[in-house]
């Protein structure tokens, strides 16, 4: 531990910040019991050296460091940029199984290491990746960063992805759980309802997640979407989605986190933002997000007052990115890094800058 970190336990609650460095007001919010990690944007970035320099000085004010994440998938959703290899969106590698599945498989594994690699590089934990929803081709929000319909090919090409990820010294994040590419509505505008079955659900868009936790899932995003046949309350306020049929059914032992709690799907679980908060931590989640709202991330920061289990904290322990010594400069001299992104650098890019909903989206 350095002279300028205090030794915290990570709290439950995951915020943003608003410019390319902290202000004050930032590193006194940072420093409350309750939060435990922070989420970059775009906003965020103006180049590798600034980011880095950005994630080096929150790591260093607590001890154990707080958590840093992005939304990195790949296509429309590629926070950092300049000086980043650009991944494809991950419909185009779903496109390559139909054609070649062994070609496939290898490019999930490099868009994983190269996605991971970068991040860890400039200090990023991990990046809130991969997309597990199934590619309906009905829902706008979801579209390209679907890889495939099929969910065993999904369960495949996320399989490949995730070790690439791991070699990159990367966590993964599978969302949006059970599944959020039926509906046609954008949760962050709409409360999305899907009148599917339990029984249907099951064969069809939980099947990724049911084969890749015995591989080592290392975390899950549930989706703001309410599936009344199941529960009244969408899936990441729900404690049947949560706790009987995630954890206890299908044996999941990872981080949940909830997803951004100012979103309008997470309207039916209460009026402020506290309220949401209390329902997704009752219902089963580790950590909570709330973004592009300062002014209601300290509004939760002031009320809630929540005991982080010890069982939670291990969760969350898990989250932080393993070593990774090369820098920047020497993974792009890497030749076999420098082949991956070669081969991964002509894939759908094309379809990589379609508009995209707002950035709260984790």
């Amino acid at each position: 531990m350095t002279s300028s970190q205090f030794s915290l336990p990570l709290g439950p609650v995951m915020v943003d910040i608003a410019g390319k460095s902290l202000t004050d007001h930032e590193r006194e919010r940072l420093m409350h019991p309750q939060v435990g990690g922070v989420i970059l944007f775009s906003r965020n970035y103006d180049s590798f050296e600034q980011v880095k320099a950005l994630t080096a000085e929150i790591h260093a004010l607590r001890s154990p460091p707080l958590l840093i994440a992005v939304d990195h998938e790949g296509g429309r959703v590629q926070r950092f940029k300049q000086g980043f290899t650009r991944i494809p969106p991950m419909r185009e590698l779903g496109r390559i199984w139909d054609e070649n599945q062994k070609q496939a498989l290898q490019k999930a594994e490099w868009c994983g290491w190269i996605l991971a690699a970068e991040l860890r590089a400039c200090g990023v934990d991990f990046s809130f990746t991969p997309v597990l929803d199934l590619d309906f081709e009905r829902c706008a929000v979801i579209g390209n960063r679907a890889f495939h319909r099929d969910p065993s090919v999904v369960a495949q090409l996320v399989h490949a992805l995730q070790i690439g990820l791991r070699k990159g010294g990367m966590p993964t994040v599978g969302k949006h759980f059970p599944g959020h590419g039926y509906v046609n509505e954008d949760s962050h505008h709409e409360v999305p309802v899907d009148q599917r079955s339990l029984a249907e659900l099951m064969a069809d868009d939980i099947e990724p997640y049911r084969q890749l936790i015995p591989h080592g899932l290392t975390s899950v995003m549930p989706a703001h979407v309410i599936y009344p046949q199941v529960d009244s309350q969408p899936a990441g306020f729900s404690r049947v989605w949560l706790h009987d049929i995630l954890r206890q059914q299908m044996g999941f032992d990872g981080v949940i986190f909830s997803d951004d709690l100012c979103m309008e799907g997470a309207s039916v679980a209460g009026e402020n933002i506290t309220d949401r908060a209390v329902a997704a931590l009752e219902a089963g989640c580790d950590m909570v997000l709330v973004c592009n709202r300062p002014d209601q991330a300290d509004e939760l920061l002031r009320k809630l007052h929540w005991h982080i289990s010890p069982v939670s904290l291990a969760r969350l322990g898990r989250m932080h990115g393993h070593p990774h010594p090369a820098s920047l400069t020497q993974l792009h001299e890497d030749p076999h890094f420098a082949k991956a992104v070669h081969e991964i650098g002509a894939i759908g890019l094309a379809s990589a800058d379609l508009p995209f909903p707002p950035v709260g989206e984790a």
